[in-house]
């Protein structure tokens, strides 16, 4: 089922709106970590989340599928792909070089992160996935207060999504490889990097440099969750962005 953040906006609506933006999510695949950016998002943006299904397929064709059918109404739209999805951003832009104007690709990349990450995919079954989740778990709840928002939407998308989904797209992922895309994108690309990204390093932005010359690159402060932990800094590039190209 595709759900979207700001629900008091219908799609007839949005398609009239000043400049749309479609925020696709990443391995959650839910809209908790995008909340920070929405809530500082200039009035000129209006946002549309796509959520991923909690259970059925989530190969990036079939999201690609959920995605196009819920921008049925949608005349033109900037595309954001956060980490997972931004491969999912280039094959929208690609499917629907009418629709999309542009694409940001935030903390994300090309082909599987970490080349490591691609001979190991046959770990990525649901059993491995729970236990990795539940070690995680632990930092968050003994170094921050019960009411601290990065441990409340942590919390929140652990109870919303299953390691055996979460599993299922880090299968997606690994087997990756949308250089192509990239290389041949009709519309402009900005890419957005955390400067302390551990989970998608920095060789993925020069990958993707190399790829696209004309790509246009930002580093900003924050790690792999500069979109959640800097949403003041990633808004103004993305307004900025959008409004050069309009």
């Amino acid at each position: 089922m595709l759900q979207r953040a700001v629900d008091s906006i219908g799609v007839g609506d949005i398609s009239s709106g000043p400049i749309m933006l479609v925020l696709l999510p990443g391995l959650d695949g839910t809209d908790v970590f995008f909340r920070p950016l929405l809530a500082v998002l200039s009035e000129r943006i209006t946002p549309l989340v796509v959520q991923f299904p909690s259970s059925t397929a989530n190969g990036y064709q079939d999201l690609l599928g959920l995605t196009r059918h819920a921008l049925v109404a949608v005349q033109r739209c900037y595309v954001l792909g956060w980490s997972f999805s931004g491969p999912l951003a280039l094959m929208l832009a690609a499917a629907e070089p009418e629709k999309v104007r542009g694409v940001i690709l935030a903390s994300s990349f090309v082909r599987p992160p970490r080349r490591l990450f691609a001979l190991l995919r046959w770990a990525s079954v649901t059993p491995l996935i729970w236990l990795f989740r539940a070690i995680k778990r632990i930092p968050v709840w003994l170094s921050r207060a019960s009411n601290d928002r990065l441990r409340r939407d942590k919390t929140e998308t652990w109870e919303r999504v299953s390691a055996k989904m979460i599993a299922s797209r880090i299968r997606t992922l690994l087997a990756v490889d949308a250089r192509p895309l990239l290389r041949t994108c009709p519309c402009p690309v900005l890419c957005v990097a955390g400067q302390d990204d551990q989970v998608v390093p920095h060789h993925n932005v020069e990958e993707m440099a190399n790829v696209r010359a004309s790509l246009h690159v930002l580093t900003i402060a924050g790690g792999h969750f500069a979109i959640y932990t800097n949403p003041s800094e990633i808004a103004a590039a993305i307004e900025q962005f959008m409004l050069d190209k309009e």
